[in-house]
């Protein structure tokens, strides 16, 4: 899971790039990065960190042109301590393409092998950002002869991306001289949106962005989602073309975007994220009933802030109070994309403090939008004792993640995932809670798709079933062993 956003305008675009960013900040902490093109010259400044710490007003000054992305990184792929594997990536030829990614390729050992034996292109990381750029790249050159360059040598180009590509890919590129490209994959599991701003001047600005909300809070009018397996291209001008790009698209978006990682303000696929929240919430009201003592519980407390929604929908649908009796410090960053275990579970009392007079004396129903690792659940089930709870019952708005997810989250090891070979009683032993209860899938994919033209999600870190090739177990036994290596 990563943010990234592209601009092109008649104005200087560096203020709304870095502005853009901190709205999509919530997508990536590890490391950011901007890249603006005048005329036919790349300026690009990357660094660790959050956005706020990352840019200068030097680097600002330097980031000049009209046309340019940026990148919010969270590590799903290579190392967060490696400032190489930071984004933007840039290529030289043909032309000069800069490029950012969102999700996670799926066969990177096949096409690394393609790349140096067949395609005679060296990687300098092991990112999988670098190996998309590099394969668009030979793929845009083997359409192109001189310097000319028309939109459909661009598409043709994307096209045989798809044909050689397997896995989750929102990309936004930078053709130098040319224009902006922004692509999906088939599936469109990660998320990308159009939008548009009309000048006085009657010139039109556009911008791509992971999330809506960037549209919405930047003043540009939210066209639509860019569907799967489409391409759009804007050029310097101004003029967006776009094209369906891959064979048999289908749209199968990632739920855990609605269960945990977009901001509830963005609307994605047509799904307003807040109210499937609300949904997952009503459904999950429901669950409890049939399998906690409802009648002993005192008070519904949200974890902050993603589980919010969904716990005032439980309140509210099961008639008991609802209470904030976590405080969350805004400024420890969010604890399920923090690159190591030890870090997040010395962060979690950082993050969280339980307020004593919520607790004291009290059975205490928890929401918690999932439960990953289990290391956060089981010090919040550890703080609500030490606040006075009572009883501590634990629900989760999504199901039990019981499989590694490989299109753009970082959960690659079955090991580190509490729920994976245990049953429900035994989760909520490790846990330390007196009852666990968790969303069903079925509930879980009808919350989210309701009222919407979606009718499929892309759910394999609930249910094993993956939905593009070479995800098998052999493959999954090679992702675990090479990132726990």
């Amino acid at each position: 899971m990563c943010g990234i956003v592209g601009v092109v305008s008649p104005l200087p675009v560096n203020q709304l790039i870095y502005d853009s960013l901190l709205l999509l900040q919530h997508r990536g902490q590890d490391s950011t990065g901007i890249t603006t093109v005048d005329g036919s010259t790349f300026h690009m400044v990357k660094a660790k960190g959050q956005v706020r710490e990352a840019f200068r007003t030097r680097d600002m000054r330097n980031l000049q042109g009209t046309i340019g992305l940026g990148h919010v990184r969270y590590t799903t792929k290579g190392s967060a301590a490696n400032d190489e594997e930071a984004q933007p990536f840039y290529v030289n030829a043909p032309y000069g393409i800069i490029l950012v990614h969102n999700g996670n390729l799926t066969n990177t050992r096949e096409l690394t092998q393609e790349l140096f034996h067949i395609d005679r292109r060296h990687l300098n990381t092991t990112s999988d950002t670098e190996l998309l750029l590099n394969i668009f790249a030979h793929e845009l050159q083997a359409q192109v002869s001189g310097l000319a360059l028309d939109p459909d040598q661009v598409f043709t180009a994307v096209e045989r991306v798809h044909e050689r590509v397997e896995g989750s890919y929102a990309a936004i590129a930078l053709i130098a001289g040319h224009g902006l490209l922004a692509f999906r994959d088939p599936y469109g599991i990660r998320p990308l949106s159009l939008g548009r701003h009309t000048g006085e001047d009657g010139k039109e600005e556009w911008i791509v962005a992971s999330e809506s909300l960037v549209m919405e809070s930047l003043g540009y009018e939210s066209v639509r989602e860019i569907a799967p397996g489409e391409a759009v291209f804007i050029t310097m001008d101004g003029e967006m073309i776009s094209r369906q790009t891959a064979q048999d698209p289908r749209l199968v978006p990632c739920s855990f975007e609605y269960v945990y990682l977009a901001r509830p303000d963005s609307v994605m696929n047509g799904i307003s994220v807040y109210e499937a929240r609300l949904r997952m919430g009503n459904r999950l009201a429901d669950t409890v009933a049939r399998y906690a003592p409802t009648g002993n519980i005192d008070v519904v407390m949200p974890i902050p802030d993603s589980s919010r929604p969904a716990a005032m929908q439980v309140a509210q649908k099961l008639g008991i109070e609802y209470r904030e009796g976590f405080y969350k410090n805004r400024y420890v960053g969010r604890t399920f994309i923090m690159p190591g275990q030890a870090e997040r579970k010395k962060s979690v009392r950082q993050k969280l403090n339980a307020m004593s007079s919520e607790f004291a004396g009290k059975n205490i129903l928890i929401v918690d939008d999932s439960i990953v690792r289990g290391t956060t659940s089981k010090e919040i089930v550890e703080m609500a004792r030490a606040a006075g709870a009572n009883e501590v019952t634990f629900t989760s708005a999504a199901p039990p993640v019981r499989y590694p997810h490989v299109y753009g989250i970082n959960m690659p090891s079955r090991t580190e995932l509490v729920a994976a070979g245990r049953k429900i009683p035994e989760i909520a032993r490790e846990l330390g809670a007196d009852h666990l209860i968790y969303q069903e899938v079925e509930d879980m994919r009808a919350a989210i798709t309701e009222g919407s033209t979606v009718t499929d999600l892309e759910m394999s870190c609930f249910t094993g079933d993956y939905v593009t090739g070479s995800v098998t177990p052999e493959y999954l036994a090679w992702v675990e062993a090479t990132q726990l290596s």
